[in-house]
């Protein structure tokens, strides 16, 4: 069993999964805090192993990805503090088996790394994979499995909560599917803006995308605001996995912990 850690902007994932099985135990949320020291992310682990039970001395070894420069090297101590022992971290160097064709492939997130992994592992290829987080990332993996590239959009959260900031008689409101498309109450008309104008974005995005390829392929979302926003796209053949992430982590501890050695 292995302890899985994806740092993101706005949460940090933990997760234990069975690499021999590809099981995966499970999954929490920690908010990523760039105050927190080295013990103190160590110590909400622990707290998150205990509530499932589980012994560190049963966790063979550990991976982290981030997105988050500043946290990264505070939450890398506190897990091999944790754990007695190094751990594998998602970066230049490691094998990863996937074919990137980017002008600079050293400026390919971790995250975005990870689940394009994940993604053609569990889903093959050609794949758009979109991640629903802080900003809204949309990769690209064309028919002979090479990553080509994507889009970044602010998030729904982002966009909401800035539209707010900007907008004085705007008030903050809650990220939800509306009652209805057309609203006739301000709270209402933000949901509707946000949601939905974010579902027409991804839908768009797609439409363009297989436009630009000359075909269509297989559509894989993930992230925190997945569930609100696909559920009022027109593409209702987009797949959800939520543990797209942890899965990726998984695959890459298999392919390099014996590397490691």
């Amino acid at each position: 069993m292995i302890l899985t850690v994806d740092v993101g902007n706005t949460n940090i994932v933990i997760g234990c999964a069975e690499p021999e099985n590809k099981k995966i135990i499970f999954e929490e949320r920690l908010y990523t805090d760039r105050h927190k020291s080295g013990m103190e992310f160590a110590i909400a682990v622990k707290s998150i192993l205990d509530i499932y039970g589980i012994n560190v001395k049963d966790l063979e070894g550990g991976i982290i990805s981030s997105s988050v420069p500043p946290v990264t090297e505070p939450i890398r101590e506190g897990v091999e503090r944790l754990l007695g022992k190094k751990i594998i971290e998602v970066g230049p160097g490691i094998k990863t088996g996937v074919d990137i064709k980017l002008d600079d492939p050293s400026q390919l997130g971790a995250d975005l790394l990870v689940g394009a992994v994940a993604g053609i592992s569990e889903y093959g290829a050609p794949l758009i994979l979109i991640d629903m987080g802080t900003a809204t990332t949309i990769s690209v993996i064309n028919v002979e499995k090479r990553f080509m590239g994507g889009m970044i959009i602010p998030g729904i959260e982002v966009a909401l909560s800035g539209l707010a900031k900007r907008c004085a008689h705007l008030p903050e409101v809650a990220i939800k599917k509306p009652a209805k498309l057309i609203s006739g109450n301000t709270v209402g008309a933000m949901q509707s803006g946000s949601v939905y104008g974010h579902a027409a974005c991804i839908d768009g995005m797609i439409d363009r995308i297989w436009e630009q390829l000359g075909y269509k392929t297989t559509v894989v979302a993930t992230g925190g605001f997945a569930d609100d926003v696909l559920p009022c796209c027109k593409h209702t053949d987009i797949k959800l996995d939520d543990r797209l992430l942890i899965k990726g982590l998984t695959i890459l501890y298999e392919k390099n912990a014996k590397k490691k050695k």
